[in-house]
């Protein structure tokens, strides 16, 4: 049966109109064929719409994991500011919001500063921290707003056996409304208006209508052939498939052997990529090397530890890393200065994780020198104007007082810059029983 448009819009104008205290709309959008189809298809319903009863309002929400494909990153983002634009313009109860992972969460924060190992198929720690997590919070806030909301996703049944059982098992019917329940999040129903359309009659689609915020899908349609795969869909639990066969996934994604998206980009031109490619291939030779990883677990003695769970990386392989990660962001600066692969933030919160694991042999300011040729302070990722270290070294009746007291003071304050002062007594007496060891080997 061919592609029926208008019954589409049809059913995304009757859901649309359908509740008297109407539930804000939630779509997630990750810029990729699918989002974008169900994102046109809701704005061109909305357009036949009097304005007077558009009174529910659509939160088009994107996330962004911080380590996303950087050429897919700033495509979405010229997409976003464009939808926004246009929704204004036009009068829309449309408005665009970016969800990211809060500062602990980040993969690099969790990877470089506590030494999680990349991750792989049994044990994929970044999805909850880098997708579930930032989108679920944006919800729940909508939530306690309203009491309701409505999830509207462009899956699709044509997607994967898997995919399609799921969402049959889960569809209900409420007033002839064509939702099923939400099953990891309570007062949320998902609205998937697209879930019978295949794949080539998104295209075909995407083909032959240009979107209602400016432009055409040229741009999108040139990513497509450049690599291969598909979108990394809006993530809503953890039985949702890896995004690393796609090009809209995140570039250090370590749960499939090779990115064959990635090295597709680089294959049709954009050439600048090929330091993420080697620092990713990286992460996946040395995940399972015993050598790279510490005996114990973290918050766990030495003594106590299963010879068969193996910790974190070593603190020389964190430095090692972020080293690698910074002499790949410089080379690709060279194609745009201002492209960023690990932020400032993310820099100060890894050095302050390290002096709370009493990683005290390594600092981030000189890693950062030795890569940039800058002569940037250790306290300007650390922030050690908490206590004048001057008066403190007078007040101490030895070095290593002084050395036990301020590197104390740095666990605390970790603590402080990642808001999270849980187990912050345990982690001092930890350290000071380190340093009776530290002295007594001495």
């Amino acid at each position: 049966m061919a592609l029926d448009i208008k019954f589409l819009l049809e059913e995304i104008t009757d859901q649309y109109l359908s509740d008297e205290n109407p539930r804000p709309w939630i779509l997630g959008f990750s810029g990729g064929k699918d989002s974008t189809m169900l994102l046109q298809l809701v704005w061109y319903a909305l357009r036949k719409i009097d304005p007077i009863l558009r009174n529910r309002h659509v939160y088009v929400v994107c996330n962004d994991t911080l380590v996303e494909n950087p050429r897919i990153a700033k495509f979405i983002h010229v997409t976003l500011e464009r939808i926004q634009n246009a929704a204004a313009k036009e009068g829309m109860p449309i408005s665009v919001h970016e969800t990211s992972p809060r500062l602990e969460d980040t993969f690099w924060v969790n990877l470089l500063g506590k030494g999680y190992p990349a991750p792989n198929n049994s044990f994929r720690w970044c999805t909850d921290r880098l997708k579930i997590d930032p989108t679920t919070h944006f919800i729940q806030s909508k939530i306690s707003e309203v009491g309701e909301v409505i999830i509207l996703l462009g899956t699709r049944k044509n997607e994967s056996s898997n995919r399609a059982r799921s969402m049959q098992k889960s569809k209900i019917h409420i007033d002839g409304e064509r939702l099923r329940k939400n099953t990891n999040l309570l007062n949320s129903y998902i609205f998937a208006p697209i879930s019978d359309v295949l794949t080539d009659e998104v295209w075909m689609y995407l083909l032959q209508v240009d979107p209602p915020w400016g432009g055409t899908h040229k741009e999108l349609i040139t990513l497509y052939r450049n690599a291969s795969g598909g979108d990394c869909p809006l993530v809503m639990d953890t039985t949702t498939p890896s995004c690393g066969k796609s090009r809209f996934g995140c570039w250090v994604c370590s749960v499939v052997k090779r990115d064959k998206s990635m090295e597709g980009l680089v294959d049709n031109g954009e050439e600048w990529m090929e330091p993420l490619i080697e620092f990713r291939d990286m992460l996946v030779d040395y995940r399972n090397d015993r050598t790279w990883r510490q005996m114990w677990r973290r918050n766990q003695d030495q003594d106590d530890a299963d010879p068969e769970n193996w910790g974190p990386y070593l603190p020389e392989k964190r430095a090692f890393m972020l080293a690698e990660l910074l002499k790949a962001q410089k080379m690709v600066q060279e194609e745009d200065p201002n492209l960023i692969l690990i932020n400032y933030q993310e820099l100060v919160a890894i050095q302050v994780t390290w002096h709370r694991d009493s990683i005290f042999d390594f600092n981030v300011a000189e890693i950062y020198n030795e890569i940039y040729g800058t002569q940037i302070k250790k306290e300007e990722f650390s922030d050690d104007q908490v206590f004048e270290k001057d008066l403190l070294k007078e007040v101490c009746a030895s070095n290593d007082d002084f050395r036990l007291i301020n590197e104390l003071l740095e666990i605390q304050k970790s603590k402080i810059i990642l808001v999270n002062r849980y187990g912050i007594q345990n982690d001092l007496e930890n350290h000071i029983i380190f340093d009776n060891n530290r002295r007594t080997a001495c």
